[in-house]
Parts: C-alpha cells; structure tokens; sequence
C-alpha cells in the first residue's frame, strides 16, 4: 500500500489529460478571479447576488481559501501514507492481541515491525501521483456528491453514491462499520439506519471519523452548519461517542477559519481543541478521553509515556466506561474509534501544531495510525497551506490524485488534481454562504462575508 506504478505512456495520457481538465477550468468558466498565476472560477451556474455587509461578519478570502482547501487535501495524503507505515503494527498486548511493546521516536526511520516498510514520510514528487485511500476517497465522494447536488446530503443521495462509487465484490478498502452499512446499503437499508446500533454492530468503531472532517471545511467558522451538514453523513456508519468524536472533528476544522494567526501555531491548535471540546457530553468515554490525555501533556512527561498511560488506563483496565476489551473483538478492537481518539490527542497535543512532528506521533503512536495522522495532516494542511507544506518539505509534491485506486465510477478516468478539488470545494461554499448561511461577497467576488450569530460566536 506504498502507492501504484505507471508506465511512462501512461503519465503522457494522464498529463494532456490534466493540462485538458486545467485549460477547460480555466477558460470555460463565467467569471474569474487571479491570485498571482492561479485562477480561482466561479462556477458557470452560481449567481452573485447583492449583499450589505456587517460588522459581526466573518470575511474571508476566497482565493486564501482555495489554498488552503489544496494544502488540506496534499497535506492528508503526506499524512495517510506515512501513517500507513505502520498501519495496525501496535494495537497492544491484552486478549488475543500480542503486538509487543509500542514505538517510540527512537523507532523513526527504521522498519515496521509487521510489515518491513521503511518508517518515514511517504512523498510524491510532481511526476508521480498520489492514491486514493480509505482516510480520503469517501470525502472525495461526498465533496463531489455535493457538488453536483444538495448541500445536506439526503439518505437517497448518500446510499446511490455509495453504491455507485464503492465496488461491491473485490477489494473495496471498507472495514469493519462502513463495510456493514455497505452491506445494508445493497439489501436496501438507507442512512441513518446503516449506521444503527440495531443493525450495525460495529457503529462504535472509527469509521465516520475518517469520511467526515471535510464538512467543518464548507461552513468556515459556522460550525452549527457544519455539525448540521455532517449529522446523516457520521450517522450512515456511527453513534454515540464514535459519533461525537466525529463532530468533535468536523468542528475543529470548521473553526479552523476563525484562529488568531498572530498566535503561535501550538496556541492555535490548543485553542481549536479547547472550543470543540463542548460537542463531547460530560458522560461520554470520549469527553473523559480528551480530559485524561490533556492532563497528561500538562504534566510534561513525554508522548510515549503518555501514549502508554492511555493504552493501560483504557485497553487494559477498561476506565470511564471504555469497555471495548471485553467485548473482545478483532484485533482487540484496533479499529475502534474510542482508543485512536485518546491516540490522536496524543499525536495533537504532543504536536504542538508542527506539521512534521505531529504526523511523526501520529505514526509512532499505535493502533489505527494512518487515521488520526490523516485528520491532523489535512487540519494542519489547511490551517498553513500548500505553499507552507511544500517550503517545510522543501519539494515540489505530485498534484495529481487517483480516486479509482479505491473507488469507481467517477470522470476522467479518476485521475484529479489538487487544483480542481479545490476549486470544487471553494464552489459549495459558494452556495452555503449566500443561500444557507444567507451571507455574501464583496464587489471583487473575491471576499466571503460569513454571518456569525451572537450564539455561534466562542469566546477567547
């Protein structure tokens, strides 16, 4: 799972392909609007409309936007790639499961344990092209969806593209609970039943964390719009705390918009964790989870340790009413969205809002690794963008993504761009800011006014 190999005729077809899919963006679209050399379009169908601004609107600029939407997607692909090095390596040692003992950041740059891949980040340079994975393909699909529809996805939209998109016999990337509410899906259950504790066995496992952040992205600093936007998406595979985990997720990235960029980038982050941590109920293992593993980096002892304290604390002894052990499921529930929550807040926390040492924790940390990697590479991403991203790496990466390494049905081949994914992104939000959120833009087209209502405001 270390990327897909072309032959050299096939990058020439795929490269007039791109040129035709950029020159056609370009040119074929109503209206433009320049950022230096890029062109952010509008789409050929949206319709601007008059729009008095005020003071409590949230501004933001579209052409920023879009790059940042672009560091977003390059930086979950660095991100689900590296952590895939050592994907399920480390899941502890209690029930069925001996993996031996955890990584620690001595272990960077050797070899995983389980697979012999070189631990280290996976790069794409620009001739080569990234693959689609399970952490990014299913908000690819909802992002198209949505572009080609309704905003707030209905059950008959989610179910006819999943049907569509995600191939039914062969390998399909889809574990445990989006598996199940596939399954349904094909014995004509809809979304939110897919995801029911009646129907799904498997709604407590990590699945809706890993298709969902995108939706904090298309209602910038509304994250009520954005927790409304995702409700039937995490509810098609997860309840409860995997559920409010998710939201705990989409928030955070919707208010990703509204940070104090003179901040450092660790107060950045903390204050995102802080603002979102009110979607966890006081009563939930995930709200307990985020408190726990807090407290530890507070108390300055180091990630391992820290990691280790929440794999005793949670897997071993089964506390705040996390019982996944005794449930004793495959690979001691590995996959479960409760234990690679606590592991993600490690990998955040412990980050500091560097790009490189998050993901490096992330990846080290255990259990579903490319996960928790995948949510913060595509926050951080977003929050500094593309151009940040390739300055840390000092690279020029691959713009290119191949959305039919794991999905189907979708034009071109499934060969897209970065640049075209962005551009789509920054089109929905088009149509939630002044039809939905009933904001607008200034006369250039290129600011959003964003309403932000006194409830929906957070205060420092």
């Amino acid at each position: 799972m270390t990327g897909i190999s072309y032959q050299s005729s096939y990058l020439i077809d795929l490269k007039m392909k791109k040129y035709f899919l950029l020159f056609f963006i370009t040119f074929f679209s109503c209206s433009e609007i320049k950022k230096n050399d890029q062109i952010i379009p509008f789409s050929g169908e949206f319709k601007q409309l008059d729009y008095q601004p005020k003071d409590s609107d949230l501004v933001l600029t579209r052409s920023e936007y879009y790059e940042k939407l672009y560091g977003f997607w390059l930086g979950q692909c660095i991100a689900n790639w590296t952590g895939l090095s050592t994907e399920m390596d480390k899941i502890g040692n209690v029930g069925d499961s001996n993996s031996g003992e955890f990584y620690t950041r001595d272990d960077w740059g050797g070899l995983s344990a389980r697979t012999e891949k070189k631990i280290d980040f996976v790069l794409k340079g620009s001739d080569e092209i990234w693959g689609s994975d399970d952490d990014t393909d299913i908000e690819y699909m909802y992002q198209y969806l949505m572009s080609n529809g309704n905003d707030i996805l209905s059950p008959e939209q989610i179910r006819n593209g999943w049907l569509k998109h995600i191939k039914k016999d062969e390998q399909n990337f889809l574990w445990v609970s989006n598996q199940r509410s596939f399954d349904l899906m094909k014995d004509g259950v809809f979304p939110p039943k897919t995801g029911s504790k009646e129907l799904n066995e498997f709604y407590e496992m990590i699945d809706a964390q890993l298709t969902t952040e995108i939706f904090g992205l298309f209602a910038p600093g509304r994250d009520d719009y954005a927790r409304k936007l995702s409700h039937l998406p995490i509810r098609t595979t997860a309840r409860e705390n995997a559920a409010w985990i998710s939201e705990f997720y989409v928030t955070m990235h919707s208010l990703a918009s509204t940070v104090d960029q003179s901040q450092s980038m660790k107060d950045q982050i903390m204050w995102l964790a802080e603002k979102s941590r009110f979607v966890l109920p006081e009563d939930s293992y995930a709200s307990k989870m985020y408190d726990y593993v807090k407290e530890k980096y507070h108390s300055n002892i180091p990630w391992e340790q820290a990691r280790d304290s929440v794999y005793y604390r949670y897997q071993v002894n089964e506390k705040d009413g996390y019982d996944m052990t005794s449930k004793k499921l495959g690979c001691n529930a590995c996959f479960a969205a409760g234990i690679n929550f606590a592991a993600s807040l490690v990998s955040l926390f412990y980050g500091e809002g560097d790009y490189k040492e998050t993901v490096k924790i992330g990846t080290l940390c255990g259990w579903d690794s490319d996960n928790p990697t995948s949510t913060w590479g595509g926050l951080i991403g977003f929050m500094i963008g593309k151009e940040k991203i390739e300055q840390i790496f000092n690279i020029k990466f691959s713009n290119t993504y191949n959305i039919h390494r794991t999905r189907q049905n979708f034009p071109n081949d499934g060969i897209d761009t970065f640049e075209n994914m962005s551009i789509q992104g920054v089109h929905i939000i088009d149509k939630i800011v002044q039809s939905k959120l009933k904001g607008g833009f200034d006369k250039t087209g290129n600011k959003w006014y964003i309403p932000i209502e006194k409830s929906n405001k957070l205060s420092n």
